[in-house]
């Protein structure tokens, strides 16, 4: 009774044609992930895969969330994007959330009434006492 897993294998007489790395790194890394692609001539030759890209994340302390409608590529394809795949048409595009760039002119918005209304009620104050 021991469970063995099928490995599916190139039926018996056919040889399964070996590839060699192009680079130097004969290594299974992170940076040397490679795919089998068979060219039109024929052959099969490797071609190496890219690291997938981290897409940016909001600035805000506290939120962190990934911002969306900026393309998510490794730091040197950054530079050969338009400046329209890389931020977001309005204040803080690129760097902060919607959500919380919303709550920031929300709160810049109350804390400026709340002045105004202080400044009411402090005149309120000084007249009344001008009356008696």
């Amino acid at each position: 009774g021991k469970l063995v897993a099928a490995v599916p294998r190139a039926p018996r007489g056919i040889m399964v044609q070996r590839v060699t790395y192009r680079r130097r790194k004969s290594f299974h890394t992170k940076s040397n992930i490679v795919r089998k692609v068979r060219t039109p001539g024929g052959k099969l030759v490797v071609q190496y895969v890219g690291k997938r890209g981290k897409g940016p994340s909001c600035g805000e302390y506290g939120c962190g969330r990934p911002l969306s409608g900026i393309k998510a590529t490794r730091p040197k394809e950054l530079a050969r994007l338009s400046k329209r795949q890389k931020t977001v048409t309005r204040p803080y595009g690129g760097a902060k959330c919607g959500k919380c760039v919303r709550s920031r002119i929300l709160r810049a918005f109350l804390i400026e009434e709340q002045k105004i209304v202080k400044k009411v009620l402090k005149a309120q104050a000084s007249a009344k006492p001008a009356e008696k």
